[in-house]
């Protein structure tokens, strides 16, 4: 440092500063590049693929969407030291791509709108708190399904139809759901199948829409196209809360198709616990709220604390994939708390087929299309 800032002659001969290396300016432009796409993805857009069948045919496996932080609001970095790009484990090694040396508390900026039932929401999953993962929230897989219930709704299933408080909810216009054929004795042409989008009907139960399980019915050799729904009080083990919970609480004769009700615990709530009710909400109190909570002879305890009721801190969700008979959702695991919510699914931006030609592979027709 120069300390004669007064003279006139050092003013006039400071030396001229010295240029950038073209090294030192890649890796300007390349840190800076990281950072700003770092906060976009962090606070603002986010890109995803769809791996899975679990929304069709409302979203196709080789979508890719555009996912918005800022619709709900977006969360602060909770796990902060993590390797850019990368989402929970390192490309080609395998290994974790973050410290959870350090976890911060949940916090979320203000948002346009809080999530609502029909919403196309992704999150991060919640049975990724538990073994073998024990992965920190904002390093769960990412999900991607339709918010069937929000905060305070009771949710049932009857025959397959949601219900929300009492009431039959929309169904998404892509929903399909296993059907059972019965034709003539002739079989089915396999391209008339394809064309109407209709999977699986070589390998299980055809999965189809209404729509285009009312196609195959005009077909002459087709006698009856009815929906495979799982019997009422057939219970199924795999189904929350019996999934969650030990041997001597599988009390709740629930299954895919018939299922509830539910009330979806609410911020500030209060229920009452007993027999009927730790088994729905025992996990939510413990795992996402962090408390203790321990059942000895017929006293409940929280932290230590004799009680019969508990006080909800956060929101809960419910959530359902659009492919009904074939997807891992709420009800086979429970809530979906609002420390888990990433943002709301906007539109595709592309769309690949890897099961088409070469030359057919981009579903043109899916390109910029909106979800619903």
């Amino acid at each position: 440092m120069n300390w004669k800032f007064w003279s006139k002659k050092n003013k006039t001969t400071t030396a001229k500063k010295k240029k950038k290396s073209q090294t030192r300016e890649w890796v300007d432009a390349i840190i800076f590049a990281v950072i700003a796409a770092t906060l976009i993805r962090a606070f603002f857009i986010e890109a995803y693929t769809i791996p899975t069948p679990s929304m069709e045919r409302s979203l196709l496996v080789g979508d890719f969407l555009f996912v918005s932080k800022v619709n709900y609001g977006a969360r602060t970095p909770m796990t902060p030291i993590a390797f850019p790009f990368a989402h929970h484990t390192m490309p080609i090694i395998g290994t974790k791509a973050y410290w959870d040396g350090i976890e911060l508390n949940y916090h979320r900026l203000p948002g346009f709108s809080d999530v609502k039932k029909g919403d196309v929401v992704v999150f991060n999953y919640p049975m990724e708190a538990d073994s073998p993962f024990f992965r920190p929230v904002d390093k769960r897989e990412n999900y991607i399904k339709r918010c069937q219930g929000t905060p305070g709704d009771t949710i049932s299933l009857v025959d397959a139809q949601v219900y929300v408080n009492g009431k039959a909810a929309p169904n998404p216009p892509g929903e399909q759901t296993d059907y059972v054929i019965t034709t003539t004795g002739t079989d089915l042409n396999p391209q008339a199948l394809d064309d109407l989008h209709i999977n699986n009907y070589e390998g299980g139960p055809p999965t189809m829409t209404k729509e285009s399980a009312a196609a195959v019915r005009a077909f002459s050799n087709v006698k009856e196209v009815k929906q495979n729904i799982a019997i009422k009080n057939l219970r199924d083990g795999s189904i929350f809360p019996n999934s969650q919970s030990t041997a001597k609480d599988h009390q709740y004769n629930w299954n895919v198709d018939n299922f509830g009700p539910v009330i979806i615990p609410k911020k500030g709530w209060t229920v009452k616990l007993d027999s009927l009710t730790l088994p729905i909400y025992r996990r939510s109190i413990t795992v996402y709220e962090g408390n203790k909570l321990e059942v000895v002879g017929n006293d409940i305890l929280i932290n230590g604390k004799k009680t019969d009721s508990y006080t909800f801190k956060m929101n809960y969700y419910w959530m359902m994939g659009d492919n009904r008979h074939d997807s891992l959702d709420s009800r086979f695991w429970g809530f979906v708390p609002e420390d888990h919510i990433v943002g709301k699914a906007l539109f595709i931006w592309m769309s690949w087929d890897d099961n088409a030609s070469f030359f057919s592979k981009i579903r043109w027709s899916r390109l910029f299309r909106g979800i619903h």
